[in-house]
């Protein structure tokens, strides 16, 4: 069973965690204590104001956002006994974001994910991008969506960020405009839509890049959540992490997540050649929904607070990525270090490489057309 959940009592910081505990009999609203403040984001980057965004519902949960890179910065939400915690990894402030190299919260693009040797063609133009992993590209290089200052309004519970790249921006064909609208509803969803529309022909693959801990940001490994994604392959790689072109059945391996699989189980069955080369999961999973609309492609559950994550979507494929590059060098918002394996990504996608890959779904945009990607990340307690 679930449940939503709906707690208006008072907090206590718990000494060592980024949580706090309800306080029967006092009115305070606990996810106030874990609330950054505005000031350490009140800031003027390459000329544009930095901003931090707060949305809180009836339900019980906050969500906080920043126009630098269309960031989620926290998503502070309770345990089955009402302590609260913030469950994503971030900063207390704009420096962490400003130098961060791990895409904590942010839009990736024009090209989330790999593009082998940062090369592409259009209509026979070849694209040359920043080969900013190894050979690849990756998440489109340090000049990409994730390092931009957008403009941004808030109205109510939604926030909407817009950033227009100019023509060759990061590499890419085409004036883009891409408009990204948060939503946190009364029954503790934080919906994402992003939509995009380009003046020339180009290539476009977006998705948020948040990392997840459901026990709370800094409080360890996630190797005990469980993890169910409703796929039947994968877009297995090569060593560089480059998509073969074949899908792989996930059937009898340990990709197939098609029930809930608690996360240590599979990660690192070396004798699996897709593991060695992922360091443990960072694949591309084939939604069993390929229609374009909105369907659940995943839940994540933490057996100790029982959060649940459900991620809906409408995109093709999802990149689950459990962490395994994260090397301690970050300090988060609870001042804990954050280690390998704190943390997992899930990216709702087109499938990586896919302008270099006749097999995959079609990225291209053209003059005229709309992009349009749906997230929906639905909160709340298993019973």
């Amino acid at each position: 069973m679930k449940r939503i959940f709906i707690f208006l009592f008072a907090a206590s910081t718990v000494a060592g965690v980024n949580s706090c505990k309800t306080t029967p009999g006092n009115n305070d609203n606990p996810v106030n204590a874990l609330l950054l403040s505005g000031s350490g984001f009140d800031t003027i980057v390459d000329g544009r104001q930095i901003e931090l965004y707060t949305l809180q519902n009836t339900g019980g949960i906050a969500v906080q956002l920043t126009n630098y890179g269309a960031s989620i910065v926290s998503v502070i939400t309770p345990d089955k006994d009402g302590t609260y915690a913030d469950v994503t990894l971030g900063y207390n402030d704009i420096r962490g974001y400003l130098t961060d190299n791990m895409n904590l919260g942010c839009i990736v693009g024009p090209f989330a994910n790999r593009i082998n040797k940062g090369l592409f063609s259009i209509d026979g133009v070849a694209y040359q991008l920043e080969q900013n992993d190894g050979e690849n590209s990756l998440h489109s290089g340090k000049n990409a969506f994730s390092k931009k200052v957008w403009t941004a309004s808030q109205e109510g519970n939604s926030v909407t960020m817009v950033y227009e790249a100019a023509d060759m921006e990061a590499g890419f064909p085409g004036n883009i405009k891409v408009t990204a609208v948060y939503t946190l509803t009364p029954e503790n969803r934080l919906e994402l839509r992003i939509t995009a529309v380009s003046d020339k022909k180009t290539v476009i693959n977006l998705t948020n890049h948040a990392y997840f801990n459901l026990s709370g940001e800094g409080s360890g490994s996630i190797l005990d959540h469980q993890i169910m994604i409703l796929a039947d392959a994968i877009t297995p790689v090569d060593s560089t992490l480059i998509p073969t072109g074949v899908f792989m059945p996930v059937e009898n391996t340990p990709f197939d997540l098609r029930t809930p699989v608690t996360i240590s189980e599979g990660i690192d069955k070396t004798e699996d050649q897709q593991i060695v080369y992922g360091k443990g999961y960072d694949h591309n999973w084939v939604l069993v929904n390929n229609t374009g609309e909105l369907a659940l492609a995943a839940r994540l559950t933490d057996p100790v607070s029982k959060r649940f994550l459900e991620l809906s979507t409408n995109q093709p494929g999802l990149q689950f990525y459990s962490g395994n590059f994260i090397n301690g060098t970050v300090v988060g918002k609870s001042g804990k270090i954050y280690n390998f394996r704190n943390a997992l990504a899930m990216e709702p996608q087109f499938f990586p490489d896919s302008p270099n890959q006749p097999n995959f779904p079609s990225v291209i945009l053209e003059p005229g057309q709309t992009y349009e990607h749906i997230a929906v990340y639905g909160f709340g307690i298993d019973e």
